[in-house]
């Protein structure tokens, strides 16, 4: 791979995905695409890039930038996030919302599902205390492959083993061969959608919670700035935005702030975020604005 190809392809994904490669990651573009390479029966990476140069690339473009972004998850991936779901965020919105009994909860960036379905366990093991509340999950993600892999609900046994509890499994998945099935219920709290962050979302709606998780540190900060103030405007005035544990909004954006007590998550900023339409009573709203 030449300076000349890597730049081409450090551009490429840049503006296709918003990866953010630095100029010491060629080894990390060459494990990625030597593989893709050898399957097209290519010479390597500059002949992978001549090819992409070329007439009717972009199913070409498209499997480069599928192999370059990373999908790494598991099953309630650092815990600490799915226990402030249950302990924090939920009860004050089922409280704040017991007029209309629905929810709306985005996952950018879900990968193969395990985040969103892990939310959608965690909410069905609420029982009778949500009997009659409507969950809307939507799943969103650059990747059609693993929105497809995503929506099957079939799981490899390494898979489930990472970070997913015994009970839940048991109760949850039943095994087909050498997979293990996600039960129909689960599988239809969460609706899969194609998105690219760079994008416009607002076509998604408003939001209660947003999980946006391990996707940010990937993009700069002018690409993150764009991003966190468009989920600002998409989020509901006492909803709460969830990042990785290596992101932050502090000194990007002041559209949001930390939340007192619980690491990674994030309010409203009501004095300086967008306005939105709430999607419940004003009577409800006002009541329900959380001074954390």
């Amino acid at each position: 791979m030449t300076p000349l190809d890597y730049e081409f392809l450090r551009k490429l994904l840049k503006d296709r995905s918003g990866l953010d490669l630095s100029a010491d990651k060629q080894y990390l573009v060459e494990s990625r695409l030597l593989p893709l390479a050898r399957r097209l029966s290519l010479g390597g990476i500059s002949e992978l890039v001549q090819k992409m140069k070329g007439m009717g690339a972009e199913a070409l473009i498209s499997d480069v930038v599928e192999a370059m972004t990373t999908n790494e998850t598991f099953f309630f991936r650092d815990k600490v996030p799915f226990d402030h779901l249950r302990e924090e965020m939920l009860p004050a919105l089922l409280q704040a919302r017991a007029a209309r009994r629905s929810l709306r909860i985005w996952c950018a960036a879900s990968s193969t599902g395990q985040e969103p379905y892990s939310i959608a366990m965690t909410l069905k093991e609420l029982g009778p205390a949500v009997a009659g509340w409507r969950f809307e999950i939507i799943a969103t993600d650059l990747s059609p492959q693993v929105l497809e892999k995503s929506k099957s609900g079939l799981f490899s046994q390494f898979e489930v083993q990472r970070g997913l509890p015994i009970q839940l499994l048991v109760k949850y998945f039943k095994q087909a061969g050498e997979v293990w099935e996600l039960s129909p219920e689960i599988r239809a709290m969460v609706q899969h959608r194609q998105l690219n962050l760079l994008h416009d979302f607002s076509s998604l709606g408003t939001f209660d919670i947003v999980f946006c998780r391990n996707v940010l540190i990937y993009f700069d900060q002018t690409t993150k700035v764009g991003i966190l103030e468009r989920i600002a405007k998409r989020l509901e005035p006492d909803g709460y935005l969830t990042l990785g544990a290596a992101e932050t909004v502090v000194g990007l954006t002041d559209a949001f702030k930390p939340h007192n007590s619980r690491r990674g998550v994030y309010l409203p900023n009501l004095k300086s975020a967008p306005s939105i339409v709430p999607a419940f009573p004003a009577t409800t709203a006002l009541s329900s604005l959380r001074a954390s």
